[in-house]
């Protein structure tokens, strides 16, 4: 496509160092990050998400977990210094979900993101 910006590509690991998150579950962190959401509700996540989308979201429950299987995301980060408890931690590992934790707020966290992918290489 003529035109196109070409997006830096950035995985787990860039995420963890670019939010100064916690990885609270998470073998693999060079997985690659195909898109990026911000979200509490669940079910504009399952409607909007691709394969790959990684989630920011304040919501701390099972369910994150649950919705990051069906829609096939490739992790989730709970921004805002959320803790996850034991129990959700335990459906991440297993279900090989990663998950990270930040003390940045959404909009924070979204938009330093953002930033990066809209670097050029």
């Amino acid at each position: 496509m003529s035109g196109s910006i070409k997006l830096k590509q950035l995985t787990l690991a860039d995420i963890r160092n670019l939010l100064n998150a916690e990885v609270l579950y998470g073998d693999d962190l060079s997985v690659e990050v195909a898109a990026v959401g911000a979200a509490d509700l669940l079910s504009d996540v399952l409607a909007t998400s691709k394969t790959g989308t990684l989630l920011l979201t304040g919501l701390v429950s099972t369910q994150v977990i649950r919705t990051a299987i069906v829609a096939d995301l490739c992790g989730v980060v709970f921004v805002r210094g959320k803790k996850p408890g034991k129990e959700i931690l335990s459906l991440a590992r297993d279900s090989k979900i990663p998950v990270l934790g930040t003390q940045f707020k959404m909009f924070e966290a979204a938009g330093r993101i953002y930033t990066a992918l809209s670097e050029s290489k």
